[in-house]
């Protein structure tokens, strides 16, 4: 599924179609998503889109700004992706919904599997419940040495599940837990509450990094990802753990473990983890 970096991609992606511009209609052609497409977004007619940080990111939501404090939120599901495009472009089967822009452009939600969601919210979106119990954004200040070794000191779940836990740090979805655990030696059955201050700090900064670098080459495309533009991510040439069981370790030469952790896949070499 779509995780941060891919969200975060999607975003820098439609921003610059979005911020200035206007809404003038939407088109909703099949409204069973993952929660019913909001009533409000039938609704939206010539709405302007504020400027600055009309798009941005919360965990992973795409939130679209507008007038007095209002917000679209959108989620890509399992196989989500928006894209702009020009209405003269053939429909394909699973373009749910449409916003139709003052440029001329369309922003279409596609989503074969319907997991995801189009929302409309006025109230504060901290106070949201989406949002109201999220941790820390892992690029954001917030996420720290001391708050990741605050937040494992009695807890004895595995840290490959404390880390995708959203109420520990948003984001750290199922690939980029896999590829930080590597990068940081961390075994990840290891407990939580069991690994020393000195690699928490060290944990806390590879996922930054293989975040960060993700983002910057456009996510990662396992199956069905696609960006904005309608490209694929090329982080998955940089994987070094994620989806390769028996595949040499790409520092050891060791064998690439599977096991089954949270009913999640997860993947790591035997001897650079402990």
């Amino acid at each position: 599924m779509p995780e941060l970096p891919e969200v975060e991609t999607t975003c820098q992606g439609i921003a610059p179609h979005l911020s200035g511009k206007i809404i003038t209609s939407t088109t909703i052609r099949n409204p069973n998503l993952r929660w019913p497409v909001s009533e409000q977004i039938y609704n939206i007619k010539n709405t302007p889109l504020l400027k600055p940080n009309t798009v941005y990111r919360r965990a992973k939501y795409i939130l679209i700004a507008i007038p007095e404090k209002q917000h679209i939120i959108i989620h890509l599901g399992m196989s989500g992706s928006l894209r702009i495009t020009s209405p003269d472009e053939d429909l394909k089967k699973h373009d749910h919904v449409i916003f139709n822009l003052s440029s001329g452009l369309q922003m279409r939600y596609h989503d074969p599997r319907r997991f995801g969601c189009v929302l409309w919210t006025d109230q504060k979106i901290h106070l949201h419940p989406l949002f109201a119990k999220l941790g820390p954004e892992p690029l954001s200040e917030n996420f720290t040495p001391e708050y990741l070794t605050e937040k494992s000191k009695s807890r004895k779940k595995t840290i490959k599940q404390h880390i995708m836990d959203n109420h520990t740090v948003v984001g750290v979805g199922n690939i980029y837990a896999c590829e930080a655990l590597f990068n940081a030696g961390i075994h990840p059955q290891r407990e939580a509450c069991k690994i020393s201050k000195k690699r928490l700090s060290t944990l806390t900064h590879t996922i930054r990094d293989v975040l960060q670098k993700s983002i910057d080459q456009g996510g990662t495309t396992l199956k069905d990802f696609v960006n904005s533009n309608g490209q694929p991510g090329y982080f998955k040439q940089q994987l070094n753990v994620y989806d390769r069981e028996g595949q040499p370790c790409n520092v050891c030469k060791s064998t690439i473990k599977k096991i089954i952790l949270g009913q999640r896949s997860t993947f790591y070499c035997p001897k650079c983890q402990n």
